[in-house]
C-alpha cells in the first residue's frame, strides 16, 4: 500500500520532458537528493 512519508514504488509514466513527450521511470532518479512527484488529472488534455 502506498503511504505518505514512505518510499514510492518504482513506476514508468508518460511525461513531457526535454521539449518532447517520452517515458520516465522513477528508478532513473535514484541517488538524487530530491525528486518531486506531482500530477494533475485532466490537465494537458486536448478536450
Amino acid at each position: 500500500m502506498i503511504r505518505a512519508g514512505k518510499p514510492a514504488p518504482d513506476f514508468v509514466a508518460n511525461a513531457f520532458t526535454n521539449g518532447g513527450f517520452g517515458q520516465v521511470q522513477l528508478s532513473e532518479f535514484q541517488g538524487k537528493k530530491w525528486v518531486y512527484l506531482f500530477f494533475y488529472p485532466g490537465d494537458f488534455t486536448f478536450v
